[in-house]
């Protein structure tokens, strides 16, 4: 099953959504903007993900690509 990733980057927490190829929610929460803690929920997922997509604003990319 593929399986699509979207993160909605706010100044300290982000929503990470996983959905399926029938548009259904396999996995959303809210998260501390923790790098670590992102990847780790994404994890399991990894095999499946065909890829990931970041929505933010310019004000909040900054300690995502630091």
């Amino acid at each position: 099953m593929t399986l699509y990733c979207g993160i909605d980057l706010h100044g300290n927490n982000s929503v990470v959504a996983v959905l399926d190829e029938g548009d259904q929610t396999v996995y959303e929460k809210r998260l501390p903007n923790d790098l670590t803690t992102i990847t780790g929920v994404l994890h399991p997922y990894q095999a499946e993900l065909a890829g990931c997509v970041v929505e933010s604003t310019y004000n909040c990319i900054g300690w995502w690509m630091a």
